[in-house]
């Protein structure tokens, strides 16, 4: 969606999608906007409590099943096991996806891992494209005239242009590009404490051939799985860069970190997306 900073003060029901990488302060910008006037829709939180609900829960259930004492508890229906995700705690989304590698570290195997990544990929499409149904539905019900859409940090790793191309028609997107400070940050946080991503799966290939060639290591079972997170982290950062520019570009407006944590509220907030407007 395209406007000029006339148009947009004038946009009676404001509606943005904030894009970046994950930890870039897209939640912590959207949680700044005033929760009685602006909803509050979160990409992640979307995909956890409706289209990986199941498979995550399964999950658990399958870890549970390996106490013996939780096994037959579980068997005879005599408890009940599932996530409680909130917008703040999507931990039980990166506990699903998982890492590859070796199992006696909690790794997965190649092909358990690309179908935990298939599914979450087609999860991320599913709830971007809830976005419209959404801005109508908290307008109609709950009265909501400005709406947030916080998205995941992989939105620019689906392609799949027809879901940029919805958010682009329903929504006024905001990318949010890292600075040099915050992006080193980011990577020594990841060293330290490698998470669960999402990989594109020519990316995965590539760069899970280019890791054991250069560590040694023969089979993907013998991969020590933060290992290759915290190496494949920069690389995956990198690669993600021109990846969210290309859309701004193509379909919004860029503005960066260092703007976005200086928001104090509301009024910084539209005075900056205007500011992002008239560049």
């Amino acid at each position: 969606m395209r406007m000029s900073p006339g148009e947009f003060r004038d946009w009676d029901s404001k509606r943005i999608t904030l894009l970046g990488m994950s930890g870039v302060g897209k939640t912590t910008l959207a949680n700044k906007l005033p929760k009685k006037s602006w909803f509050h829709y979160s990409g992640d939180y979307r995909i956890g409590t409706r289209y990986l609900d199941e498979p995550i829960s399964d999950n658990i259930k399958r870890q549970a099943m390996e106490v013996p004492f939780l096994r037959e508890l579980l068997r005879s229906d005599s408890i009940y096991i599932r996530s409680n995700i909130t917008v703040d705690n999507l931990a039980p989304v990166s506990t699903f996806l998982g890492k590859v590698g070796d199992p006696r570290q909690g790794g997965l195997s190649l092909a358990e891992f690309k179908r935990r990544q298939a599914l979450h990929r087609q999860a991320e499409i599913n709830a971007m494209r809830d976005v419209p149904e959404f801005i109508h539905k908290v307008e109609a019900i709950y009265g909501y005239r400005n709406f947030v859409n916080d998205a995941g940090g992989s939105v620019c790793e689906l392609d799949d242009p027809e879901t940029l191309r919805i958010l682009a028609e329903h929504t006024l997107i905001l990318y949010i590009c890292t600075t040099p400070e915050l992006e080193q940050l980011l990577i020594e946080r990841a060293r330290k404490d490698p998470k669960p991503l999402y990989y594109r799966e020519a990316f995965l290939d590539q760069q899970l051939s280019l890791f054991m060639a250069e560590k040694g290591y023969r089979e993907v079972e013998d991969i020590p799985p933060d290992e290759f997170v915290a190496w494949v982290f920069p690389k995956l950062f990198h690669a993600r860069l021109p990846r969210y520019q290309a859309i701004a570009d193509e379909y919004g407006y860029t503005i960066d970190a260092g703007e976005a944590a200086a928001v104090r509220d509301e009024d910084d907030f539209l005075r900056l997306v205007e500011d992002a407007l008239a560049r």
